[in-house]
């Protein structure tokens, strides 16, 4: 048997690491994370134990890592999404909408993962984490904006803002309410994206079209 070429050995590894982080998403969403070992995503993903340790210093990078190829898996089916779309206020709408989304459909694992950054540990850089960042400089560029290289960071900022706060224990604020400060800073109409059933807060409708 003739040995595997490079290229087969690199897509094995990025399949085996692609279940790590998968598994990780999946048992820290159903345990939380200090029920999740490493031992736990190992077995799940259907990988050797000393594999993790391979790919991932250590559990909370893996998490971290984990979260953003949720981020940008989900953030990158939003803007390409059915029908496709050249309109930078309708890519800006679903990406805020993805990722407010995200605080709704996985709250255990987005506010385990905001609790982690705010640790000594801080903010982990991984390929998954440029990755997501790529696609969020992206769809600045596409917006419109004069200078992406300096909101993409502000507009990361304030996303992980308003997941931190429509997750906050105890007083969470309503996702409308989140979603309707950020159509209003960047002057998007409250119907782009993916828009909740109900109505603005406030009935502020009128305010959200053509402010920017």
């Amino acid at each position: 048997m003739s040995p595997r070429s490079q290229s087969v050995n690199e897509e094995l590894r990025r399949r085996s690491r692609e279940r790590l982080l998968q598994a990780t998403v999946d048992l820290v969403s159903e345990r939380g994370y200090e029920a999740t070992t490493l031992a736990d995503i190992a077995d799940r993903a259907g990988s050797a134990r000393g594999l993790v340790s391979y790919y991932f210093p250590g559990k909370r990078h893996l998490l971290q890592s984990a979260v953003h190829r949720l981020m940008h898996s989900t953030l990158t089916a939003a803007v390409e999404r059915a029908p496709r779309t050249g309109d930078g206020r309708e890519l800006l709408a679903r990406a805020i909408d993805a990722i407010l989304g995200l605080a709704a459909d996985h709250p255990v694992l987005m506010r385990t993962h905001m609790a982690g950054i705010l640790q000594e540990q801080g903010f982990v850089q991984c390929p998954e984490q440029q990755r997501l960042a790529q696609v969020l400089h992206s769809t600045m560029e596409r917006y419109g904006s004069p200078d992406p290289d300096a909101d993409y960071p502000l507009l990361r900022a304030l996303l992980m803002g308003a997941v931190f706060a429509q997750l906050l224990p105890g007083a969470p604020m309503p996702p409308a309410r989140l979603r309707a400060e950020l159509f209003q800073r960047y002057g998007l109409d409250w119907d782009l994206g993916v828009p909740p059933d109900s109505e603005p807060p406030g009935d502020t409708r009128h305010d959200f079209a053509g402010d920017s």
